[in-house]
C-alpha cells in the first residue's frame, strides 16, 4: 500500500491535498486540510478537484484553510516589495559636499557601521 493517500474521485490518482465531509443535517460541504487519518465517511481530494468542488442546490461549501499552508502575497504585500526594489535600485549620491565625499547623516542617525544604523530616539 502506498503512504501516500490518492484523491476520492474515480480514475484520479494524484496525491490528496484536502478532505472533504458532509454535513447532511446543515446541508453543507466542508472543505478543508488533508485529515490526519482517513475516516470512513470523508473524501480525500487532489488540488484540482478540491478547486473545482461544487455543492448540490441549496447546500453550502465552507472551505477551511490550512494555517500551515504559504498564504498567497496580497496587494499590499507586492506593493511595499515593488517600493523597496524600487529604493535599492534608486543610485547612491556620493558626494554632496560632505568632507572626503561622505554623505551627510540622516538627522536621526548618531551612528554607522557597515551597514547597519544607529538611530536616535525621535523625542530625544
Amino acid at each position: 500500500m502506498s503512504p501516500v493517500r490518492r484523491c476520492s474521485r474515480t480514475a484520479c490518482g494524484r496525491p490528496a491535498v484536502a478532505t472533504l465531509t458532509y454535513v447532511y443535517a446543515d446541508s453543507t460541504a466542508v472543505l478543508g486540510p488533508l485529515a490526519t487519518y482517513a475516516e470512513p465517511h470523508c473524501y480525500d481530494l487532489c488540488a484540482e478537484h478540491s478547486e473545482r468542488l461544487t455543492a448540490p442546490r441549496g447546500w453550502e461549501v465552507v472551505r477551511l484553510s490550512d494555517p500551515s499552508a504559504p498564504t498567497r502575497p496580497s496587494g499590499d504585500d507586492l506593493e511595499a516589495l515593488a517600493n523597496a526594489v524600487r529604493e535599492a535600485a534608486r543610485p547612491q549620491e556620493r558626494g554632496d559636499g560632505a568632507p572626503g565625499g561622505r554623505r551627510t547623516a540622516d538627522p536621526m542617525e548618531v551612528a554607522r557601521r557597515g551597514h547597519l544604523r544607529v538611530l536616535r530616539s525621535p523625542d530625544s
